[in-house]
């Protein structure tokens, strides 16, 4: 049995609205305003961490049957340790308190009167949310009608709406690229698409679309995996469409502008020039939409996973733990989230991404066993001192030595390391055996 094509749309309409939530509506305009003219080489950059690296981080895991199935390639111990802070990180921890605090302070903060209480406001605007995220999280077996069907075309048709409207009405000024992005925007755009935390969300969303998959009765381990692939292409495909339109409001308002803290500020003012103050009630409108669908998709993938782990709580009881967690620390306010989440994220991301790329080679690497600790381990080190580093702790030494790397001041040093650390594991292998 396989997915109908409307089935195949709609799971992947699903996909699409778990991945893009509050970063993927803020990094690419502020990408596009950054970078100005050069936009199209850190766009392309961009999509290669934001897009495929999340697409083939579905991929492996659907193949693996999971994430800790993968992880555990490297070992039982760091499988257990990686896997449970990927899961608390991008969810409770992080990227669900983050989802929900940004279509707040970025889409409804602004146009609150004067004497109203940020705080209070704040309060009761998460609490709704994560009601409603709360709800349609507790029946994954309607997550694609409700996502696939409404959520995600209503949010495409209004960002559809607002790009056709700024082609036929909006100011174009299109500017030099600036600060880093002068200096070298392929590798900032490649950079900034960490921020979006996607190809970790991947490594959690690849059990739900199997899961999901196997729900419309296709059973069969090969037909799950390569609709599997199906699906993470088309999501992969309109995420492509939607990075490119909003990285092109960025880039035309680039000359318009003066640069911001973030993307909303620009996308604020780029929808006031296009509606005028009515504006706002659709810049507020695709914010919160864009990051409930995230939010629901963490939830629920993040509550499979510790149900199946630990199930001595049911699915629903994790649900309504996770959400409430989230609830408290989402009111910590969006600033200090982004403080604790950005050395974090540069920390885990590099180790994802090259456990990622290992599994797609498994093939050839399962029978050299010592390739994914040395490999792994590696990497780890390489991006826990870079992190601290970026928050201003120094490891003497150790940090001078690895200033020797090429491509570390640029946050990828670990790139120089894979390939290094590979060869020598064979190398120790082959010397064993």
């Amino acid at each position: 049995m396989k997915l109908s094509k409307k089935q195949l749309l709609m799971v992947s309409f699903m996909l699409f609205s778990m991945f893009f939530g509050a970063g993927n509506l803020i990094f690419p305009p502020f990408l596009g305003q950054n970078a100005g003219s050069s936009t199209i080489y850190a766009i392309i950059a961009f999509l290669v961490t934001a897009v495929l690296l999340p697409v083939l981080g579905i991929i492996v895991v659907a193949k693996f049957k999971g994430l800790e199935s993968l992880s555990s390639k490297v070992g039982v111990r760091f499988a257990s340790i990686y896997t449970i802070l990927i899961y608390l990180s991008i969810g409770p921890g992080l990227g669900i308190p983050r989802a929900a605090s940004v279509p707040f302070e970025m889409a409804i903060a602004p146009y609150l009167p004067e004497e109203a209480s940020f705080a209070i406001c704040m309060l009761l605007y998460s609490f709704i949310f994560f009601l409603i995220a709360m709800w349609l999280a507790l029946t994954p077996n309607k997550l694609v009608s409700r996502m696939g069907k409404f959520l995600t075309p209503t949010l495409l048709c209004m960002i559809l709406f607002l790009f056709i409207a700024f082609l036929c009405n909006g100011t174009i000024g299109i500017g030099q690229p600036v600060g880093k992005y002068a200096e070298n925007a392929i590798v900032v755009g490649f950079l900034e698409g960490y921020n979006t935390m996607d190809a970790i969300a991947a490594l959690n969303f690849g059990l739900v679309i199997a899961l999901t998959i196997q729900r419309f009765g296709v059973k069969e381990e090969n037909a799950v995996i390569v609709t599997t692939v199906k699906v993470a292409f088309f999501a992969g495909l309109i995420l492509s469409i939607i990075y490119v339109m909003l990285a092109y409001l960025g880039m035309a308002a680039s000359g318009l502008y003066p640069i911001q803290e973030n993307g909303a500020w620009t996308l604020r003012h780029i929808v006031h020039d296009v509606f005028g103050d009515v504006g706002a009630v659709l810049l507020a409108a695709i914010f919160t939409i864009a990051c409930l669908t995230t939010c629901v998709g963490l939830i629920t993938s993040i509550s499979e996973f510790f149900s199946r782990r630990y199930p001595r709580f049911t699915y629903k009881q994790y649900v309504c733990a996770i959400t409430a967690v989230s609830f408290l620390i989402c009111n910590l306010g969006l600033t200090t989230i982004l403080s604790i989440s950005i050395p974090i994220l540069n920390a885990i991301y590099p180790i994802s991404i090259v456990l990622m790329i290992m599994g797609l080679c498994d093939r050839w690497l399962y029978r050299y066993p010592y390739v994914y600790p040395i490999v792994i381990y590696t990497v780890l080190i390489e991006s826990i001192v870079s992190s601290l580093e970026s928050v201003g702790l120094k490891l003497g030494i150790l940090t001078e030595i690895f200033h020797v790397l090429p491509l570390y001041d640029l946050g990828l040093g670990w790139v120089i390391l894979v390939p290094a650390a590979m060869l020598a594991a064979i190398g120790f292998q082959a010397g064993k055996s």
